[in-house]
């Protein structure tokens, strides 16, 4: 039997692909299948003139202002693989191989990219401009998980506000964005931008042309042109699981809402929800943003591994809101050895309350249908409280807890 392809998978809809008028975001985040994802979330703050944030392995100028975030991220690392801000961006990235040879030198990785965008880009095309200038200053490169084993690679973007979406993919520091204002639309592990450019690194085609890739006539396409001749296994068996996503979203094309992108997420005929050998997909994410800004945002995560064994939490950013020491992963500060040199040279526990009681139930002896079919109860009882809100029919102010509720309760379930 074919290995399945490792990999992550975004997806968008925007109306009219979406059955309300709603933007749907989603996320599938596959990491090694021993990492552990936790979230966390920040409140906005202001910081002085001058000062410096330090990422997972370099340090870089801090902005003035951060915005309010909820983030989804491998627990040893600073950045996310996923998550939103408060006003109603996500973004979620992807691994990726191009022409351009991966940096073995440290700099920012793909998932400080993803924080430093939500931190600091109050809609999609606010975001993308961060990373790509941040990109251009600091470069991208460092170990993408936590081993001493080399593991690098450059990254695609799916950036997601109310009103629009960007595909961003680069290639080192050269980069081009792909503009999407309706419809459905998915990435994976591999270059998708073609000719239809909207924005890119001024450099782009220059280098391209000096390096022989591109003869400086005719159409330039920025996969064509930037796809490696050799790609790796994984990044051409990802191939399945991007036509696989793409036929998903087409068959709900006009009818896309949280319920149908959480059934695209679980599902593993296509490989979208992974469990093959070393990896599987350790966290999950769903985003329903309405176009009416008085409406609020609502943000599904799993913050367990597997989302067809996991149930979807919904957040809501609101002045009351608080971070859930249950799905926050114990630190290790200067010992841990994410920063101690030589890196990696030991393994610390990560779990947290949630990660244990989660993988404590599916592999006891009771779990199965039941335990299943338990979990989505209360995840549909989740999912009816979110419809009243969107509905108008209960203040979303009421539901600045819910995260944690849902949390609380699907611990006691467990026990």
């Amino acid at each position: 039997m074919a290995e399945l392809p490792r990999s992550c998978d975004c997806f968008v809809s925007l109306p009219p692909g979406s059955k309300e008028d709603y933007v749907i975001f989603g996320k599938n985040s596959d990491r090694p299948r021993d990492e552990v994802q936790e979230l966390v979330c920040y409140p906005a703050s202001s910081h002085a003139p001058g000062s410096t944030v330090e990422c997972t392995y370099i340090s870089i100028p801090q902005a003035e202002h951060t915005h309010a975030v909820v983030l989804s991220r491998p627990a040893w690392l600073w950045g996310a693989e996923m998550g939103a801000n408060e006003h109603g961006v996500c973004i979620g990235n992807e691994a990726v191989w191009t022409k351009e040879p991966v940096d073995p030198e440290e700099a920012l990785l793909g998932m400080d990219l993803v924080r430093l965008g939500l931190e600091r880009g109050d809609s999609a095309w606010a975001a993308l401009n961060v990373i790509t200038s941040l990109l251009e200053q600091h470069g991208q490169g460092g170990a993408c998980r936590e081993t001493a084993e080399p593991f690098s690679y450059h990254n695609t973007f799916l950036l997601v506000d109310r009103q629009e979406a960007w595909v961003l993919e680069t290639a080192g520091k050269l980069w081009a964005a792909q503009k999407v204002t309706e419809g459905v639309k998915n990435i994976s592990n591999q270059l998708t931008i073609g000719t239809e450019i909207c924005a890119e690194h001024p450099e782009l085609r220059a280098v391209a042309q000096a390096q022989g890739w591109w003869s400086g006539e005719g159409d330039f396409s920025f996969s064509a042109v930037f796809s490696p001749d050799n790609p790796p296994a994984r990044m051409e068996m990802a191939k399945q699981r991007y036509m696989g996503g793409t036929a998903l979203l087409q068959q709900h094309n006009g009818s896309v809402t949280a319920e149908v992108m959480m059934s695209i997420l679980r599902d593993k005929a296509s490989g979208i929800c992974m469990d093959s050998e070393g990896f599987c997909t350790t966290g999950s994410m769903v985003s329903i943003l309405p176009r009416n800004p008085d409406m609020p945002c609502v943000h599904f995560f799993t913050a367990t591994p597997d989302p067809s064994r996991s149930v979807f939490k919904p957040f809501i950013f609101s002045e009351s809101v608080r971070s859930v020491n249950m799905v926050m992963s114990p630190q290790y500060g200067p010992g841990d050895p994410v920063r101690t040199q030589p890196r990696f040279q030991h393994q610390v526990d990560r779990k947290h309350e949630l990660y244990k009681a989660h993988q404590t139930a599916l592999t006891s002896p009771d779990a199965g249908v039941s335990l299943q079919e338990t979990m989505r109860y209360l995840e549909s009882q989740c999912l009816e409280e979110i419809e009243a809100m969107l509905r108008g029919e209960i203040q979303g102010q009421e539901l600045g807890d819910l995260f944690f509720d849902c949390v609380d309760a699907e611990i006691k379930f467990y026990q």
